[in-house]
């Protein structure tokens, strides 16, 4: 099968996004019965955004995968063209914009409320990255569920439990600096539990900041190896974000042998099963106690993270888009 795959995201994101498209991508081209042509557009600009999103999605996408003779089209996220010859499979991160609006941009809020669900419904297929934001999209989209199909994140192998650990007594956060992460309650709750909190992640929007917060340490956007070596010396990860459609940070924690305390009724929760403390993200009191719980806890629950997180791997996100793919080629 040939498959072409929207590469373009990849210039603007370095999160979690990108870790899917990378992580997908490069086990898909290890695969023998697929052929992958990555498609794209344009670069990093703000305006080069809006053209992608106003031009290149809507017409000039589908041109270039017809003539590059693919039999499906996988947009990597929900941005994709809502008239094509070739079947299109659209991926469904979270819905945060519909659920939250008022947290993004400008441009990306006004995508939202116009086009994103249209884009979905005109899709042939509906990739989510979790039984959650299947859900989401399915009561968000008016989509029905046998049209989604899931493909999970997955852990690159950098994390694992094998490996140099960060020195001090510490808790860890890590996601991009913007309002939905919740940064200012785990602050709150590591203050609480008496820890210092080191952060991870770039400056985002939202006026969301962890430069000279007392107790913080920001160390801004990190390798892979540096993330690694954070994630095994924390006394636990904090992720109590407000809303995921997975919370990659769950996963790489768990395969470190980290302690997880995430938020209850999440994405983070179908992650992470048992392997990790539940807490309310709105209680920075919940949350503190939740550290002291995984802390009191950390022989028990570390088990139970590393056996979780050897369930997220990227030759079963590949297995099940691949399995999209021929449900959308009919």
């Amino acid at each position: 099968m040939n498959v072409g795959v929207d590469v373009a995201p990849l210039v603007q994101d370095a999160a979690g996004t990108a870790r899917w498209i990378r992580g997908l991508l490069g086990e898909l081209e290890r695969r023998e019965d697929v052929t992958v042509r990555r498609l794209g557009w344009g670069g990093p600009g703000r305006l080069t955004a809006v053209a992608r999103d106003v031009l290149w999605y809507p017409f000039l996408l589908p041109r270039q995968a017809r003539t590059a003779g693919v039999d499906v089209l996988h947009c990597t996220i929900y941005r994709a063209p809502m008239r094509s010859r070739v079947p299109v499979v659209v991926t469904v991160h979270d819905l945060a914009v519909l659920r939250q609006p008022d947290v993004f941009p400008a441009w990306t809020r006004l995508y939202g409320t116009t086009l994103l669900r249209r884009t979905i419904r005109a899709a042939n297929r509906v990739v989510a990255v979790s039984e959650f934001s299947r859900r989401e999209t399915a009561a968000l989209c008016d989509v029905d569920l046998d049209r989604i199909d899931v493909v999970p994140n997955a852990v690159d192998s950098v994390f694992s439990a094998e490996g140099p650990r960060a020195e001090g007594d510490y808790a860890l956060a890590v996601g991009t600096l913007e309002p939905r992460k919740n940064l200012p309650r785990a602050v709150e709750a590591a203050r609480l539990a008496g820890v210092e909190l080191r952060v991870v992640g770039a400056q985002g929007w939202g006026g969301v900041s962890a430069d000279g917060v007392v107790g913080v340490t920001w160390l801004g956007r990190l390798s892979d190896d540096e993330l690694a070596r954070l994630y095994r010396g924390a006394r636990c990860l904090v992720y109590p974000s407000l809303y995921e459609g997975f919370g990659i940070p769950v996963a790489e924690a768990m395969a470190c042998g980290t302690p997880v305390v995430t938020s209850r009724d999440s994405a983070m929760a179908d992650v992470a099963g048992e392997a990790a403390v539940l807490v309310d993200p709105l209680d920075p009191r919940s949350i503190a106690d939740g550290m002291e719980e995984a802390t009191r806890r950390r022989a028990e629950i570390v088990p139970l993270g590393l056996e979780r997180a050897r369930l997220y791997t990227w030759a079963r996100a590949a297995a099940a888009a691949v399995a999209a793919y021929e449900r959308a080629a009919g």
